[in-house]
């Protein structure tokens, strides 16, 4: 009976800990964080900014059959022209051959891009097209940009480059250049003498070192610096720089939308009083990119993608979030579904174990808040119909383990193989114990594979903290606490769970995400590795 109570009493400290530090974080957010705000002269506007219109559900460049309608990209546009006065665009295909067009009668300047690939056929096509717009157009065409770190994805040599380069250039009645990263202009500098000006893209959030929001103005600044002593004499442009606004945290590098604002207010006064010519990423975010590069990818833009209004303002404070009713009322049906369930049939016997009730209601209220915290981050992370199906099916599991410990009392749990064995006998009539342990064998898995994938594709995949927060806190606590078998198949997936962990945590040791995603694979993975083989009956 102290061994139950002790377990019970456990639960409850641990799912008061999480429930405190996480709404603490969640208040957090929404306290205004005082910035110096972009104040422009009368009538200037951002210098250029980028352009994609597929912001729209289903919307994606690869859609070969995908036309934009003129009147999106009229849409579009004229929410563009109430920030900027000019727009940089990659290709002229999918309806983007109406951008110029839409821009002139909008006033509005155009970048015109060239999207060259490993395929030369399309790529003369895009020329062809790019040439023929910038010829009826050569009073809102800025300049041809022929090909967009095409060197970077190694899809073409220097040598053809090169060659395209001068191929438009004696075409072109308009300024023709090359973007790239700017390491790759350092190191193919004989690409200088092909093009009018160097763009060049200066990202500190996508270095291989990443840079912090604080450095990241000096960092651009260094760069530039650097470019402009190489090729001396060569206009520069900064083809693009901006900061996401949220996803995968990279070092000291985090998204959030704070941080965007105060990056694109401190780059752009910085860009007008140094006279840099510069064209930011991007103009409305384009959930598409999830699918290439994870949640962050999504979110450079400035105006949202539904709405297409500004996601923060030029001066004045700047808030991650605006308000906290919606995990507050998570948290409050959490707490009031467990104690009703935890209540209902044996109300006498909960109410003589206060710790049980405490631990169970606990559980609930933190299981509310994550769920609501969770599915925010859904609506911004699930780029795919399998990510709502995978992943919200281990979503499910925190509710129904809150739901399961209302019938539990401490029984040891058994290995999942045989909780699952009893199941498939029992059919309806199966116990919590075996619920529990059944459960825990899912979850082992799905994080095995998700630890795996986190390694693996460490740059572009969201840490899945929040999935598996209430499962460890639960886990953890039983395993240790309380005497436990386990399968072969659920010590492996432990195992592998550990050592992804760890090799997930070691290149970026002081990344909060990192350090919270260690520390629940190890609360889910350290009672299985260390528990004492006990013989089957």
């Amino acid at each position: 009976m102290l061994l139950k109570r002790s377990i019970w009493a456990a639960l409850a400290l641990v799912h008061l800990a999480i429930l405190a530090a996480l709404l603490s974080w969640v208040v957090t957010q929404t306290r205004p964080e005082e910035m110096p705000g972009l104040e422009l002269a009368h009538g200037e506007k951002l210098r250029c900014i980028s352009y994609a219109p597929f912001h729209r559900p289903g919307q994606t460049p690869f859609d070969e059959k995908l036309v934009i309608p003129r009147q999106q990209i009229e849409e579009d546009l004229r929410a563009i022209s109430a920030i900027a006065g000019c727009v940089r665009i990659y290709s002229t295909d999918r309806g983007l051959d109406q951008v110029p067009g839409v821009a002139h009668e909008l006033g509005l300047k155009v970048l015109l891009g060239a999207w060259i690939g490993y395929l030369p056929k399309k790529s003369a096509l895009e020329l062809e097209r790019a040439i023929a717009l910038a010829d009826a157009y050569r009073d809102t065409v800025r300049a041809i940009i022929v090909g967009n770190e095409v060197l970077l994805r190694r899809e073409r040599t220097p040598a053809e480059m090169r060659a395209l380069l001068d191929s438009v250039r004696a075409k072109s009645p308009v300024p023709v250049t090359y973007a790239d990263v700017w390491e790759f202009w350092l190191k193919n500098t004989e690409l200088a003498a092909h093009v009018d000006f160097i763009t060049v893209h200066i990202l500190p959030f996508w270095e291989d070192d990443p840079v912090d929001i604080g450095r990241a103005l000096a960092h651009v600044a260094e760069t530039h610096e650097k470019i402009s002593a190489v090729f001396p004499g060569k206009p520069i442009l900064i083809g693009e720089t901006g900061w996401p606004s949220a996803g995968l945290r990279r070092g000291d590098s985090l998204p959030s939308k704070v941080a965007q604002a105060r990056y694109i207010r401190e780059f752009v006064r910085r860009a007008h009083d140094s006279d840099w010519d510069y064209n930011l990423i991007e103009a409305i975010d384009q959930p598409w990119k999830r699918s290439l590069e994870g949640t962050v990818g999504g979110y450079w833009g400035m105006l949202d993608a539904n709405t297409l209004q500004t996601k923060f303002p030029l001066t004045g404070p700047v808030s991650e979030r605006t308000g906290i009713t919606a995990p507050l009322i998570g948290t409050g049906l959490g707490t009031l579904l467990a104690l009703l369930l935890a209540l209902a049939g044996r109300a006498g016997t909960s109410l003589r174990q206060p710790a049980r009730l405490a631990a169970i209601t606990l559980i609930g209220a933190t299981t509310g808040l994550i769920a609501v915290l969770h599915a925010e981050h859904a609506q911004l992370a699930y780029a795919s119909l399998t990510d709502w199906v995978a992943l919200g099916t281990v979503a499910l599991a925190a509710p129904l383990l809150c739901a399961t410990l209302t019938r539990w009392h401490a029984d040891p749990l058994v290995p999942a193989d045989i909780a699952w064995q009893r199941i498939r006998g029992a059919r309806l009539r199966f116990s919590a114990t075996d619920a529990l342990s059944a459960l825990r064998g899912f979850l082992l898995f799905a994080a095995a594979i998700a630890a795996l994938l986190l390694l693996i594709t460490s740059r572009y995949r969201d840490f899945p903290s929040l999935l598996y927060l209430t499962p460890a806190a639960i886990y953890g606590v039983i395993g240790w606490l309380r005497g436990n078998e386990f399968s072969r198949a659920e010590r492996i997936c432990a195992a592998l769970i550990a050592v992804c962990a760890l090799g997930r945590w070691l290149p970026e040791p002081t990344n909060p995400q990192a350090i919270g995603w260690l520390l629940v694979c190890l609360a889910l993975a350290l009672p299985v590795l260390i528990s004492r083989r006990q013989s089957r009956k």
